[in-house]
């Protein structure tokens, strides 16, 4: 009887389909040295929106306003991290976000690389999109990169740690130190390279943001609340020295990733990616140049 039920068991679970990705090997949180929030940053918005608790800052939306929070300091590459959990139950509409953008110096014509929360409905698990926006032209034509995923675990259980490597020739976005996706530099005009600062914060996207608009927020479930901790901002700020060395999240100083964090993150990329631009017939492809290759 037993090996008939395993071979059941190996129909209905795919070979090398675990319910974790493999061990990337390395892992760059370790790396750099934690921060306590009024260190590194400071109230954007909606300062009656937050608290600070055992420097663990929750943040929470609700029909009079949401929050958010701004690095002190601009970067002009660096890793990026904070520890974060979602809010459980209906949370359609809601944008929890952590990201780099210079809008502020750069209205209309910004750059912006975002871990983004788009909000759900009860029974369905977030989903976490990635994007890369460069020098928007501020007439409507947002030419997006958006790669989304559905992650491995409940990220309203607990903390986990999601993080941001910009350095002068890649962008890799991780989460639990599993490199999710990385984006190459291909060219400046794909690219971002004017400083930009940190920031985090939750906000009402109803329009857009779960199932392309398809359910709003809903403010009978308000408060919605994002906590944020283990704060991490490690690099070369716009101020540092021009021979200031761009941080890594690889064993290897000159950046790139291991051969055990490529296959980690192919698997993330096969088992629990559910959007990809570059393979999206919709999308004019001759204005994401990068996809060609």
């Amino acid at each position: 009887m037993a090996p008939f039920l395993l071979a059941i068991l190996m129909v209905i679970v795919p070979s090398g389909h675990a319910s974790w990705p493999p061990s990337p090997g390395y892992w760059p949180s370790s790396r750099f040295r934690s921060m306590s929030f009024y260190r590194g940053f400071t109230n954007l918005w909606g300062p009656q929106h937050q608290s600070l608790d055992q420097n663990t800052l929750s943040i929470w939306l609700d029909r009079t306003s949401g929050s958010g929070f701004k690095s002190v300091r601009p970067f002009r590459s660096g890793y990026f991290g904070a520890s974060i959990k979602l809010q459980p139950g209906y949370t359609a509409g809601v944008i929890t976000a952590f990201y780099l953008s210079n809008n502020e110096a750069h209205p209309g014509f910004h750059d912006e690389v975002d871990i983004e929360f788009l909000g759900t409905t009860f029974g369905k698990p977030y989903t976490l999109q990635t994007n890369v926006y460069i020098r928007g032209s501020g007439d409507g034509k947002i030419i997006g990169r958006e790669m989304k995923f559905h992650l491995w675990f409940d990220p309203t259980k607990d903390f986990h740690h999601y993080a941001i490597l910009w350095s002068p020739k890649e962008i890799i976005f991780l989460v639990d130190d599993v490199p999710i996706r990385r984006y190459p530099k291909k060219s400046d005009a794909t690219y971002p390279v004017r400083p930009m600062w940190v920031y985090g914060s939750i906000w009402d996207a109803s329009s857009w943001a779960t199932e392309d608009g398809k359910y709003k927020a809903d403010y009978r479930y308000q408060p919605f609340v994002a906590k944020y901790n283990n704060f991490k901002a490690s690099g070369c700020s716009a101020y540092a020295p021009i021979w200031c060395r761009p941080v890594s999240v690889s064993p290897y100083g000159s950046g790139g990733l291991s051969r055990q964090q490529y296959r980690a993150m192919g698997w993330v990329q096969r088992y629990h990616m559910v959007y990809n631009y570059c393979n999206d017939p919709k999308r004019d492809r001759r204005l994401t140049p990068e996809c060609w290759g």
